[in-house]
């Protein structure tokens, strides 16, 4: 009789990265079968993630076009999504976050009649334009899930307030804890001889709210920051959206204490948070490594849907006014205490065995002859 038939879409760089782990525990299992379905949403980024994991695609829409728009991105995945599903036939699909891709996944599987699983259910900011287009599409694949496997206590609550069964949701852990504990080890990063003697603080910035002039007052504030301090480096992989790289170029470029690079894979991104003081972001997924790694997140936004970190103390939203971003990077660069207070190394993302318990959920429900249902064995 033929295994269950799981279907793993990925769009993203981040999203192959949360994937990973459960592609690879799929690929173990003895009751499910793994097939994985590439959007492209993201290109290199994604590819060379999915390299470094050693996860090849089975199927592969190429939908990326420069500079592509929401709609017209949604039209293509959502065709592309369709055909592949006629062919395969999966029992079941699975797709991590809140991508397009995972809207298009959510949405496709939900047309077809196939259970959907949403892995990182249940963040939530409450507000559908911070993230943009980002809260929408998860609160939309929410509401076409099956399974809903959320990373903490807190999304599970945020599920339960929306009406979802208790039945329905699991509490595992991030993904992206177990991936991060797989490759820091091994981590090498880029030469960061420009930053000798300096402290030096990791940027990252791209989110599509941040366009423009909220943009542009983060980029003064760091250009600011290092122009009045000889101590401090900042390294900033730079986003290769046009609406970023042209603005980040233009006022950050040619300072020898700014280095702008291309976007980094994600070991070396790895090596870099573990070599930094503290991170600089407008990122989800950074909100959930650094802290693992004892590192301080300022997040430049005024929501976040990671709120743990924050009530941890780990991570601080800043916002885009520049002057607020100047006092809070010299709060940890002047005041020892208010550093260590965040420089926690205390992670509330999990414990690196998110996967498997995704894995052991769907093994009971797609494959129960076989699978263990015990409490227990969901817990381990």
């Amino acid at each position: 009789m033929p295994k269950p038939k799981i279907l793993c879409v990925v769009g993203t760089r981040p999203e192959a990265i949360k994937m990973a782990p459960v592609i690879e525990r799929l690929k173990e299992s003895q009751r499910l079968e793994c097939r994985v379905l590439v959007t492209a949403q993201h290109r290199n980024l994604l590819d060379t993630a999915l390299g470094l994991f050693g996860i090849q695609a089975d199927i592969d829409l190429d939908v990326m076009r420069p500079n592509q728009a929401l709609n017209a991105l949604l039209s293509r995945l959502l065709e592309g999504l369709d055909d592949a599903l006629v062919r395969e036939k999966p029992a079941a699909v699975l797709a991590q976050g809140d991508t397009t891709s995972v809207l298009a996944a959510a949405l496709a599987s939900f047309h077809r009649r196939v259970p959907f699983g949403h892995i990182e259910a249940g963040l939530r900011t409450g507000s559908f334009t911070n993230p943009f287009p980002e809260e929408a599409n998860r609160v939309l694949a929410t509401r076409l899930a099956e399974w809903h496997f959320a990373p903490t206590q807190s999304a599970r609550a945020n599920l339960l307030a929306e009406g979802l069964p208790d039945e329905s949701i699991y509490v595992t852990g991030n993904t992206v804890i177990d991936a991060l504990l797989e490759v820091a080890p091994r981590a090498e990063g880029p030469d960061l001889s420009f930053a000798s003697g300096k402290r030096l603080i990791l940027m990252t910035a791209h989110r599509r709210e941040n366009f423009g002039a909220p943009m542009e007052a983060v980029f003064s504030a760091v250009r600011h920051l290092v122009e009045r301090r000889r101590d401090v480096a900042v390294l900033y992989p730079v986003h290769p959206n046009p609406n970023v790289k042209a603005m980040a170029h233009r006022l950050l470029s040619g300072h020898p204490s700014i280095r702008l690079l291309d976007p980094l894979d994600y070991e070396p991104f790895v090596a870099v948070m573990k070599a930094c003081h503290f991170v600089l972001t407008d990122s989800g997924g950074v909100q959930e490594e650094a802290p693992a790694l004892g590192k301080p997140v300022l997040v430049m936004r005024e929501e976040t849907e990671r709120p743990e970190a924050v009530e941890c103390g780990a991570v601080k939203l800043v916002g885009t006014r520049s002057e607020r971003i100047l006092f809070e990077c010299e709060q940890l660069l002047d005041r020892p205490e208010v550093y260590r207070a965040m420089a926690q190394g205390v992670s509330p993302y999990g414990d690196g065995k998110a996967a498997a318990r995704i894995v052991r959920v769907l093994e009971s429900a797609l494959a129960p002859a076989a699978a263990e249902k015990s409490p227990q064995a969901l817990a381990a």
